[in-house]
């Protein structure tokens, strides 16, 4: 077979049989092999990846950081002074911390790679006659496929058929208004904005639907030409990174100011030699710096995101990390986040007769029943009327493989076809004998869906679906279950909305009216009057178990769960109850919001947690309604339409499975499987993360406190020798603080986790609790090693560099104490959980001990470091020293309990 000719740019100057011919292909699409070998010669349908940095501009780029350029500096006056051991232990520090955070950023780069991945558009196709849909880089040239509203278009495409189809060329055009498409050829010197018969990789379908075959795939489509353009990498930015940034800037100037003083103190006062005194200086800067901080914070955070992803929540924006900490009211829709989606038809309401129907989900397995009785479709024309409207006003198709049934389209037409079989209906038996000539498809603005048949007797008939009061307006007779034709009863219908709804039921009209025969197009017009009302049916879309779980646990963490959905009241009340949202009786409307001005909205959302009949302009109200009165909100939303309330939400979430591909770009999560309980999850993961976070903190910086206050110590009262020198010190701040504190990053979640109110947003980094932990650990941290090292300075035969052995030993004894009680910040650490419940924390335990004993015992570390051995009485000593910073830290936990208990103040 001749190759398609491919090597023009004028698809929109051609009209469709040529471009047909030239693609060799049909309005049927290709055929799975066709498109198989032609996905092997062109490659897959998606971008060359955007320009990275070099590995060594990310490398050095590691090293922009003020605390580095201490260090930096501290290395320099080392070397000034021709202390070259201390020097290349410096510098060495800084290759290390720089190597973490080169391995760190290649491992975040895979990371968005993978989200990027997991988050490309799908595409409707056709292959071998049939609808399917595959992932967008499977594309080849000459596909056919379908395009509607809500969706992006995944390749550069030549429209063949377009109803209604607009598209937002914004990206390419920079034109606001959405362009009007049609199928007729243009001149070849046309402009892309005047280009009405193609439609462009990365575009979107705003109204309408359409198809075309696809003309160029990858970097031939007009958006891979200025890939360089637009493809620029996520620059990762974070409110916890800008406190980070600001928090590192005070610390360095407080490092700085006691530097100097105390290299004034020791000039001025003690007597210290110039050489000495800078040293001095230097080994208090350096035992300040937690060198390790930045390192153990990427990867604390690089951690949460993994595990997130592990639990189909995929975080697009890393500040959704922390804002779900923060998280006071999730807003939910209902179909498929908090029910099943898997729905089902339950009721059935004719002109005079009301049905149960047996069985739950796609399988078509179930009766059709008047009370106990089976109902005998033929005796029933009404009945059959609309089985039949069901399924062929319907653009969606049932699938089975073995016992498993699953819909590919809307999950209401999945549960209207499933009743057609039912019914005994066969859909290619319907098709044959009902050809479809066009369609109206459903819009929001619109809210129904109709279709035009004609049969092979002359007739043509039009069939309609939607919602029960749009419908009724629509219809001028309803139908008897006789078959004859009489007034519309509104009060009856009324009346059965409400039984059905009142049962947690979702109720969808049905009605159809002939039309005249040679009618081959359906226009809007041609619906709005004269249809033949056949019935109601209620449709069912049970509850997840794990939703209402979730729901419980959302209430148990001080957060108000609301549901806002586009359901009838009745029935949003009923599924609410069920799932423990609200109290069954009181809900408002989307004419309700209407009807307020934004102050009594305001009031109105605190007290009310159910929105029915919401459309996506209300949801947006919404959301600022709850931001205006200081709640940090987090909105679900699946659809085009919900992207302004997604982006206006502080953590907007949007559906991996049925979700809109502009609803996710607009979003900061996308929850893979659809499910609320993945949300609940994802609060209590961006709680954990900043609690360890926290820890961390909390470790590291007492560390670096106790380090430095020995030394300032030393200096203050005139110590003949520095009881820890500026090697020794890099040594525990990068093998010790480092290598327990990162176990903190694996920290399960605490106990309470999910049973205490959200995180205050504003609050800072370091609250005056933390500050006050800081200084009492690092307080206690310098008796401990300062004891010891005076100590050995008073044991016969004990040398100075024993005596500093002891010194540095006693503090990281310390550290290891304190990891146990650091794991849970207020509450007791005297219990199993706390000792045992992190095997990583045993795991480093082991390896510091390990490390520790080269450090003390090994010539060879002995002569780098300056160290000396140890008996077993000075042993003894030090583990005693750390069983006592230990329990002293659990009494001033249990202080500031019962001062927590008596007062009803923040923990921390």
């Amino acid at each position: 077979m001749e190759e398609p000719n491919l090597n023009h740019n004028q698809w929109h100057s051609l009209d469709n049989e040529h471009i047909f011919d030239e693609l060799q292909s049909t309005e049927k699409g290709l055929s799975t092999e066709e498109a198989q070998k032609r996905l092997q010669e062109y490659g897959p349908n998606s971008l060359p990846p955007a320009q990275k940095r070099g590995p060594v501009k990310r490398f050095f780029a590691q090293m922009h950081n003020v605390l580095i350029y201490l260090l930096l500096a501290a290395a320099g006056v080392t070397a000034f002074l021709g202390e070259w051991l201390d020097t290349w232990v410096i510098l060495g520090v800084v290759i290390i911390n720089t190597f973490i955070g080169f391995i760190q950023e290649g491992k975040a780069e895979k990371a968005l790679d993978a989200i990027r991945n997991m988050l490309s558009p799908q595409a409707q196709v056709l292959r071998d006659d049939k609808k399917t849909q595959i992932a967008a880089d499977a594309l080849v040239p000459g596909d056919v496929i379908i395009l509607q509203s809500g969706d992006k278009v995944p390749a550069d495409v030549r429209l063949f058929r377009a109803r209604d189809l607009r598209i937002d060329e914004a990206m390419l055009t920079g034109e606001s208004v959405p362009t009007e498409k049609q199928t007729g050829a243009v001149k070849a010197d046309a402009a892309i904005g005047d280009r009405r018969g193609m439609a462009y990789s990365g575009t979107l379908a705003t109204y309408g639907q359409g198809r075309g075959v696809v003309v160029g795939t990858g970097s031939q489509t007009e958006i891979g030409r200025i890939n360089t353009m637009l493809a620029e990498v996520e620059t990762i930015t974070t409110p916890l990174l800008r406190k980070m940034d600001h928090f590192g800037r005070m610390l360095t100037i407080a490092i700085l100011v006691l530097a100097a003083f105390s290299f004034v103190v020791g000039m001025l006062f003690q007597g210290y030699d110039l050489v000495e005194n800078l040293l001095a200086a230097v080994s208090l800067a350096v035992a300040a710096i937690p060198e390790g901080l930045p390192a153990i914070m990427t990867i604390t955070l690089a951690l949460g995101v993994q595990r997130m992803a592990r639990r189909n929540s995929i975080i697009r924006q890393l500040p959704a990390v922390e804002t779900l900490g923060s998280v006071t009211v999730i807003c939910s829709d209902k179909t498929g986040t908090l029910t099943r989606n898997e729905m089902t038809v339950k009721t059935i309401v004719t002109g005079g007769t009301n049905y149960d129907v047996d069985g739950v989900g796609y399988k078509p397995v179930g009766n059709i029943c008047i009370g106990d009785q089976r109902a005998r479709i033929e005796e029933h024309p009404s009945l059959e009327w609309m089985a039949r409207v069901g399924l062929l006003c319907n653009d969606s198709y049932l699938e089975h493989e073995n016992d498993d049934w699953r819909i590919y389209g809307d999950p209401t037409e999945g549960a209207l076809l499933t009743l057609a079989l039912k019914a005994g209906l066969d859909r290619k038996q319907e098709q044959g004998k009902f050809p479809r000539d066009d369609s109206i498809p459903f819009e929001s603005d619109n809210r129904f869906m109709a279709t035009l048949h004609h049969d092979h007797q002359g007739k043509s008939y039009v069939l309609v679906k939607g919602a029960p009061e749009r419908l009724l307006e629509m219809c001028s007779q309803e139908e008897g279950d006789d078959g004859s034709a009489r007034e519309v009863d509104h009060n009856y219908w009324q009346e059965q909305i409400k039984h059905i709804a009142s049962r947690g039921q979702r109720t969808l009209a049905l009605a159809y009216k002939e039309a005249p025969a040679e009618k081959q197009e359906l226009k809007y017009d041609d619906v709005q009057e004269g249809l033949t009302f056949l019935g109601l049916v209620g449709i069912i879309d049970p509850p997840r178990n794990e939703a209402i779980e979730g729901v419980r646990l959302c209430q148990t963490a001080g957060i108000r769960v609301k549901m806002i959905t586009g359901d009838h009241a009745l029935t949003a009340r009923a599924i609410g109850k069920e799932l423990g949202i609200g109290d069954g009786e009181i809900s408002l409307t989307g004419q309700d919001v209407e009807n307020m001005n934004d102050e009594e909205l305001s009031e109105a959302v605190m007290e009310v947690d159910i929105f029915a009949r919401s459309s996506p302009e209300h949801k947006l109200r919404l959301v600022k309604a709850l931001q205006a009165q200081g709640q940090i909100v987090s909105m679900t939303g699946d659809g085009v339409n919900d992207a302004p309330a997604l982006k206006r939400a502080d953590v907007g979430v949007a559906m991996g499975q049925k979700g809109t591909e502009v609803s996710k770009e607009a979003s900061k999560m996308v929850l893979a499987d659809d499910n609320f309980a993945s949300i609940v999850d994802a609060v209590r993961e961006g709680r954990t993360i900043y609690d360890n976070l926290k820890k961390a903190i909390l470790f590291i910086l007492p560390t670096n406190g106790g380090q430095a206050g020995a030394i300032l110590v030393a200096i203050l009262v005139g110590m003949a020798h520095m009881p820890i020198t500026p090697v020794q010190i890099l040594w525990v701040n990068m093998v010790t603080a480092v290598t327990l504190a990162l176990v903190l990053a694996f920290d399960p979640p605490e106990k309470n986790v999910m049973n205490r109110p959200p995180r205050d947003p504003v609050e800072p980094l370091l609250s005056p609790f933390l500050i006050w932990r800081v200084a009492f650990v690092s307080m206690i941290l310098v008796v401990g090693s300062l004891s010891m090292f005076q100590w050995g300075l008073e044991q016969p035969g004990m040398s100075l560099e024993s005596a500093r052995s002891a010194a540095i030993n006693g503090l990281v004894v310390g550290q290891i104490f304190y990891l146990f009680s650091v794991r849970s910040i207020m509450d007791t650490s005297l219990n199993p959980q706390a000792i045992f419940g992190n095997a990583y924390a045993w795991v480093a335990v082991a390896a510091v001990v390990v490390l520790q004993g080269m450090f003390t015992y090994s010539p060879p570390m002995q002569h780098l470091f300056g160290t000396g051995p140890l008996d077993v009485y000075a042993w003894s000593r030090i583990i005693w020293i750390g069983i006592a910073i230990f329990m002293v830290v659990e009494l001033e936990k249990l202080v500031w309990r019962k001062r927590i208990m008596k007062n009803g103040e923040s923990s921390y």
